[in-house]
């Protein structure tokens, strides 16, 4: 289980399915005078609780493990994720009628109107989060490595030999200062040259499409490609690794590494 397979909208499933839980132990209706249960009293509310917060809790389960299984992988002839899809919004379906269809002289307790907003992102999230490059990011970023000083830089301060107050380094090729003589004055270095900047390490996410189908293999270096890249749709570079490999994640929100992206056309 690779953790940076999480996306920021996974994030947000996570959070839906959390906040419901929370709220199954709140008041689901109030009103004056009485002490009403919470939905898991099936005899008061009947199918508040399996139509509403089992299935948001199931949705949100299929989604997170979607992504740590091959595209391959199906229930019924379906991927996981699009299970978890259907299952989220039936469950904000659901959670709307209990808003509509309240008891008379009963008034909305906070654990409706909460469970209402959870099922709400948890299904905006399965329905469009894979389209939205603000969710479609990962969750956990990977720390971007130092970009090296180009050859024959000058070290930066406080990084040289010695520091504090050491003798740095020549650069390769330099000619050293010469010893002067005893009680000789010395003569002063040449003024280095100005150096090109280093390079930035920043990368900007972008979406491209491949020409011909290509394999996505997982982060961790596993053989078994976890996902494959068709002509004709549009996926999302969000990291890149050395000069030909990018990180890539699919519509579904799955992220492997694409060795191979001669020929790919950019968005």
């Amino acid at each position: 289980m690779n953790i940076r397979s999480l996306t920021r909208g996974d994030g947000v499933v996570i959070g839906a399915a959390v906040l419901l839980f929370i709220a199954s132990f709140l008041d689901f209706y109030s009103a004056t005078g009485l002490d009403l249960p919470s939905v898991w009293d099936t005899d008061v509310y009947r199918l508040a609780l399996p139509t509403i917060f089992l299935l948001g809790f199931i949705a949100a389960g299929l989604i997170i493990a979607a992504r740590f299984q091959p595209e391959t992988r199906k229930l019924a002839g379906l991927p996981l994720a699009a299970w978890g899809t259907v299952l989220a919004v039936a469950a904000a379906w659901s959670s709307l009628w209990s808003l509509i269809t309240s008891p008379s002289g009963a008034d909305l307790g906070a654990g409706c109107i909460i469970a209402f907003l959870a099922t709400l992102a948890l299904a905006g999230v399965a329905v469009a989060g894979a389209k939205i490059p603000a969710l479609a990011g990962p969750l956990v970023p990977e720390a971007k490595p130092v970009a090296p000083a180009p050859y024959g830089a000058q070290p930066q301060p406080g990084t040289g030999y010695g520091y504090p107050g050491g003798q740095q380094p020549q650069p390769y090729g330099s000619t050293p200062q010469p010893v002067p003589p005893y009680g000789g004055t010395p003569t002063p270095a040449p003024a280095p040259q100005d150096q090109a900047p280093a390079p930035a390490g920043d990368f900007t996410p972008f979406w491209f499409a491949v020409p011909v189908a290509r394999p996505l293999f997982p982060e961790d270096g596993s053989p078994a490609p976890i996902a494959e890249l068709a002509p004709g749709t549009w996926y999302l570079a969000v990291d890149q690794r050395g000069p030909a490999t990018l990180i890539a994640q699919t519509q579904d929100g799955r992220r492997g590494v694409l060795n191979d992206t001669s020929g790919i056309q950019r968005g």
